[in-house]
This record gives C-alpha cells, structure tokens and sequence, in this order.
C-alpha cells in the first residue's frame, strides 16, 4: 500500500476541508491530507495531525456531500485532542513513515508480528510505535463534532450517513477481508442512528453541493479511476458517447497508462482548446511527454501550469525534473529555484529535498547538495544516511551559516534515531 500524491485531487479536498477546518478552529495548513492508494473505503488519522482517505473511499462517493462528512468526522478527532502523544521526532517525520507505521501496527494488532516488525524495521525508526486506536467513546465524540462542524458551516449529515451505511453494507458483505487497521474505525447501529437522526431533525438541506464541489468531485473520481483502474475498464466507465469533461479527460489518462500516447495528446489538446487556463490539464499534458522520452517537449505545459497555480509544489516539482533532465545547464538555476519553492511548499516531502540535491550537485554546489540529501533521508528516516549527508554538508559549509546550523540539528536528530533503532 502507498500513497498517492496528486495536486488537483488534493487540491478538492483541501477546498472541501477548508470551512471544516475554520469552524473547528483550526489552520488551513494545520492537518495535513494525504491519499492512501487502498480500494477499502477508510479515512484515519496518525503521527499527528495527518489525515489518510483512502482512494477507494474517493471513488465510492456519490456526491461531495459524503467525502465532507468523512473530513468532518476526523477533523472532530483532531480537534477533539483524541491523538496520542507520540515521539518528538513524530512532529518531522514524512507521511510515508507514518503510513508505514500504520500498517505496522496493524499487522501486529492482527497477529502478524514478524510482518509488522519487518516494515517497522526497514528504515522507520523515527515513527515506530505511533499507531493510533480510537475507543468507542472517541468515535461517538467524532460523530457529534462532526454534525456540529457542518451545522457550523451549513451542510447536512446526509452524506456522513451514506458513507457510513455503504461502508456498514461492505462490511456485513467480507467483514473476514477488511483490513485490520480499518477495523479500528467500528461502525456501530447507535452511530449511525446518532447520525440518522441528526438529518431528520432537519438543520440543513440535504439537496446538491455546490456546482463547483461537484465538478471538482466527478473530475477528481474520473482521474483517480484513470490511473489506478486499467484502461478497458476506463474506457467501459467512459465509453466514447460521453462527452462530459469529466469522461474526455478519464480517457485521456487511459490512453497515456497504455501508453498510446498520439490519442492521449490529441484528448489533451482539444480539453485545453476548451480550457486553456486548466492547470491540470496542462500538467497532464508535461507529464506525458515527460515520461514518453521526449522531455524539452514537457517544459511549456509544465511552465504554463506553474504559472496558472504557483503554488502547488508537485508542479514546480514535475518542471524542476523535466528542466534537469534535459541536461541543459543553463535551466540549473531555475530548476533550483523551483525545487526551493518546492521545499518551502512541502517541507516534509523527501522527494522536493532529493531532487534539489541533484539540481545542486549537478550545477557544482556540492555542501549544499548534501544538506538537500540529508533532509531527504532524515524524512524518510534512513538515520545512517542523513547522518552521512549531514556530515558532509556541516564540513563545508560556512560555520555558522543556517545551512551549517541545519546540518548540525539533522546531525543530532539522526544520532538520537540512530540510538533509537539499536
């Protein structure tokens, strides 16, 4: 299981999550989203504010009533301080450990000792032990924080119910085939009366969300079926008749996944001849050039897309490589500047640091490389790597410098992770 890291989906979800988060009190930046590419319908929380939907929850959702519900649901454990204390060093760590962390525990929880011993072994010292259980009375005070953050925000329950009773149905179906750590989510009759009876009472209409929501809803499932489902089975979901957005663009992901990449082109160029200010389109569009060969053909979508959403790190991540990978020094420097852009976006995403490393060491900044791959480690919690980038880094680097003074903090960290793992 991994994750899946997309900026238009994340995009719509942060959008849905954006109302929640202020009525609950919270920063927009304050939780972190992420997806877990799992067909079972499950969200969950761990290693601090990280919120896990899993893609099959996604593409379940009839409408982005229920997706809010579910946002609402766990954010009330946010807000609810129901999150175990965890490690220091918990607070650094990238989402990757923490999912791997998860799974761990769930393995261990299900018996599978060996199993969960071995993912915790490899390399996630730092997250190790951060699994988080919720009790009955957790769940039932999520519940009710939920139906008051959307009566806060004006939306009703109904969705949160749908979500609950699909989910109950394919649980009572292969209730043996659901994962362990989904299992720490129980869904009991009382809840799902609690919240039954919520939308009843009537507080808010239940009708349709907002057109932009709903847009942004069956855009987001078309894309994440593009890509995770195999292309005839795109090609059934979104037969040729349907001309929506939606079905043009699921299309043109499933001739790229052949990769037939002459009709995944032209699907993109007639969606962009109608919306010409898509960034997501046009990141499509670099993408499959990129990863057909023919790079420099990537740049001019990948720098159009920056340029309508700048600040969105996977892009600016997605031109950097194709700017490397030309070989050209003279589009070093730029790709340097939107890898750092990258990095201040997405502190904790060890693929922007790693790639900054190979911009800098390809353009002759070695101490500076190897501060870049020492964050990339210490995220992914290699401690013996971090710490040898890190050392390379803190010997030439100015004394003193805030480049030396990171180096020495990762320096420190990764012996304490180091000790940790003995």
């Amino acid at each position: 299981m991994s994750l899946i890291r997309d900026a238009e989906i994340e995009d719509t979800i942060r959008a849905y999550a954006a109302p929640l988060l202020e009525a609950a009190g919270l920063g927009a930046d304050t939780v972190r989203l992420h997806i877990v590419n799992d067909p079972n319908i499950n969200a969950f929380v761990a290693g601090g504010p990280n919120l896990f939907l899993s893609s099959g929850m996604l593409t379940a959702a009839e409408d982005p009533g229920e997706i809010i519900g579910v946002l609402a649901h766990e954010i009330g454990h946010i807000a609810g301080g129901h999150l175990v204390r965890t490690r220091g060093a918990m607070e650094d760590a990238s989402a990757e450990m923490i999912l791997a962390t998860v799974l761990a525990a769930g393995a261990i929880i299900a018996g599978e000792g060996e199993v969960g011993s071995a993912i915790l072994s490899g390399g996630q010292a730092i997250a190790q032990q951060s699994f988080l259980r919720y009790s009955r009375e957790q769940e039932q005070s999520a519940d009710q924080a939920a139906v008051r953050l959307l009566d806060r925000t004006g939306q009703s329950a109904a969705g949160l119910l749908r979500m609950f009773q699909r989910l109950e149905e394919r649980e009572r179906l292969a209730i043996s085939q659901v994962n362990s750590y989904a299992r720490t989510h129980p869904l009991t009759r009382e809840r799902i009366r609690f919240i039954r009876d919520h939308v009843k009472g009537g507080n808010h209409d239940a009708g349709g969300a907002p057109d932009a929501h709903s847009t942004a809803q069956r855009r987001m499932v078309a894309k994440l079926k593009g890509f995770l489902d195999p292309p005839e089975a795109t090609f059934r979901a979104y037969p040729d008749g349907d001309q929506s957005t939606e079905a043009r663009y699921a299309r043109a992901i499933a001739y790229y996944q052949i990769p037939d990449m002459e009709p995944a082109l032209a699907a993109l160029d007639a969606l962009l001849a109608d919306h010409p200010d898509d960034p997501w389109f046009h990141e499509l569009k670099g993408q499959v050039f990129f990863e057909n060969g023919r790079v420099r053909e990537a740049i001019a979508p990948y720098e159009r897309a920056v340029a309508l959403k700048d600040d969105a790190g996977l892009l600016r991540l997605g031109l950097a490589r194709a700017q490397i990978e030309t070989g050209d020094a003279a589009l070093l420097e730029s790709a340097i500047e939107n890898l750092e852009a990258a990095t201040r976006l997405e502190p904790k995403v060890p693929q922007h640091w790693y790639q900054l490393g190979i911009a800098r060491g390809r353009a002759g900044e070695r101490p500076g490389s190897s501060l870049a791959f020492a964050e990339a480690a210490y995220l992914r919690g290699d401690a013996e790597r971090a710490h040898y980038h890190a050392t390379l880094a803190a010997e030439n680097l100015p004394h003193g410098s805030a480049g030396w003074l990171r180096a020495e903090d990762i320096l420190n960290a990764s012996k304490v992770a180091g000790r940790k793992r003995r």
